[in-house]
């Protein structure tokens, strides 16, 4: 069974996070005012090269601001940013929800590799003064284009 490519607005999407270290992750209260917090995400490595299958991962609290409003709704826009939250590149639309039990690892181990060694010095923290639920966020690019 043959894939159709991505549109070009999301492909273009996944080449621009290729080299990048932190994302602007804008989510959305109850009241429809969006929030942007700068995020560190993970990418499987073969996603790229196929990016009919991309995901990226975030880590986060089970308990934080921006965890909640995903729960409610997934509806999101993520953006290339400093580690300041500063955007670099344009916005793109997508989609986040919780990981399912099978992603939570693979997303962890992608996360704790491309943030050496800081990941891992939260996860000792974490492992000492377990207090507040871990989880992991999938999120899914989406194209906005129309289609006919």
């Amino acid at each position: 069974m043959e894939t159709e490519p991505l549109p070009s607005d999301v492909s273009g999407a996944l080449i621009a996070l290729r080299d990048v270290k932190y994302l602007n992750l804008e989510s959305y209260r109850r009241s429809g005012k969006s929030v942007r917090t700068p995020i560190w995400f993970a990418a499987s490595p073969g996603d790229f090269a196929n990016p009919i299958m991309e995901k990226l991962y975030v880590y986060s609290i089970a308990d934080s601001g921006k965890a909640k409003r995903i729960r409610r709704c997934g509806r999101i826009r993520i953006a290339a940013c400093d580690v300041r939250g500063k955007v670099t590149a344009p916005w793109t639309s997508a989609f986040a929800e919780m990981a399912t039990a099978e992603e939570f690892e693979p997303g962890m181990r992608l996360l704790d590799r491309k943030y050496l060694p800081w990941k891992q010095i939260l996860n000792l923290s974490a492992m000492l003064f377990r207090r507040r639920k871990r989880i992991v966020l999938v999120i899914r690019l989406v194209s906005i284009t129309s289609s006919r």
